[in-house]
C-alpha cells in the first residue's frame, strides 16, 4: 500500500475504537488471581494479555484496512515482519508488561499509522485508568471504560503541549529502565520536578502539558513509541534523536529498533546540550 487508507483523523478514531475493545481483553486477564507469563528470546516478559490483544488487533486491522502492512510486537518476536514501502501500522498490544505483571496500572494498548517515516495517526489506551489519547491532525483525550464505545466528540479534550516553565522542566523518567546516561542528561538541564512513569504514558503526559521532557537514551522498539509519538507531535511537541532530527520509523534494516531519543513539549527548548 503506497497511499494512506483514510484521513489521519479517521485513522485515529478507528485506532481509538480498536484500543478500547482490546483494552477489555487485557483487563480480563488483569483481573485474574494469577497472570501466566513467559520470557521471550530478548529476555522481556509476555503474558496471555499481550498475545490475545494482538490477535484481536491484527484481525480487526486486516478487516478494516485490508492490504495495510502491520508490524506487531509479538508477531515480530516470532520473526513475522511484513514488508512495507513507507505506509504501515505499528501495534504494541500491551506496552508496560512489567507494570501489568506487577499489578501497576500504567500499561497501555497502542496502535499507530506511519507514512514516510513519521507517525501521523495513533491511539494510546490505558485500560486500567480508563484514559484514552488519540491523534491524527489534532490530538485528543477522553475517558472511557474498557470495551465501551468511543465517547462522542463533544466529550473529547483537545491536547496542546505547554511552553517550558521558566522555573524549570518537569521530567518524566522510566520506572523500569532508568539508566546512568539518562541521569547525566537530566543533570545538565534545569529540572524542577521528576515523575516516574511506565509505558507510553510518558509521551501522553508531555502531550497534555503535565510534563515537559522525556528522555529515553536506552533502546526501544518502534511499536513501543509510535502511537505516543503521534499524539505528542499532533499536540505540538517533538521527538528528537541526537543531532536534532525527528525520530523516524520504518527502520526494517535495524529490525525496527530505536536508538536514543528525547521528547520535548516545547520545540523551542528542544536541544540535547
Amino acid at each position: 500500500m503506497s497511499s494512506p487508507p483514510m484521513a489521519p483523523d479517521a485513522l485515529a478514531k478507528l485506532f481509538a475504537e480498536l484500543c478500547l475493545e482490546a483494552g477489555a481483553i487485557v483487563m480480563e486477564v488483569f483481573g485474574r488471581a494469577t497472570i501466566e507469563t513467559r520470557i521471550k528470546g530478548d529476555s522481556s516478559p509476555v503474558s496471555e494479555a499481550d498475545e490475545r490483544a494482538e490477535i484481536f488487533l491484527l484481525a480487526a486491522l486486516s478487516r478494516r484496512l485490508p492490504g495495510l502492512p502491520v508490524i506487531a510486537e509479538e508477531s515480530a518476536a516470532r520473526g513475522i515482519t511484513p514488508s512495507q514501502s513507507g505506509c504501515f501500522a505499528l501495534v504494541d498490544p500491551l506496552d508496560g508488561t512489567r507494570e501489568f505483571i506487577a499489578r501497576r496500572k500504567e500499561f497501555t494498548v497502542n496502535v499507530a499509522y506511519v507514512e514516510n517515516g513519521a507517525p501521523i495517526a495513533g491511539a494510546v489506551y490505558a485500560p486500567a485508568l480508563g484514559e484514552l489519547w488519540f491523534a491524527g491532525g489534532a490530538a485528543s483525550f477522553v475517558r472511557a471504560a474498557p470495551g465501551a464505545p468511543l465517547p462522542p466528540a463533544s466529550d473529547w479534550r483537545v491536547l496542546r503541549t505547554r511552553p517550558l516553565p521558566p522555573e524549570g522542566a518537569t521530567a518524566l523518567v522510566s520506572r523500569s529502565h532508568l539508566d546512568a546516561e539518562t541521569e547525566a542528561f537530566l543533570a545538565r538541564r534545569k529540572i524542577k520536578d521528576r515523575i516516574d512513569a511506565g509505558s507510553s504514558l510518558k509521551f501522553c503526559r508531555v502531550a497534555e502539558g503535565a510534563a515537559d521532557i522525556y528522555p529515553r537514551l536506552g533502546p526501544t522498539m518502534e511499536w513501543d513509541t509510535a502511537a505516543g509519538d503521534a499524539v505528542l507531535r499532533a499536540a505540538g511537541g517533538v521527538t528528537l534523536i541526537p543531532g536534532g532530527e525527528p525520530l523516524r520509523y520504518g527502520k526494517a534494516d535495524q529490525n525496527y529498533k530505536n536508538g536514543p531519543f528525547v521528547c520535548f513539549g516545547d520545540p523551542n527548548s528542544a536541544t540535547f546540550s
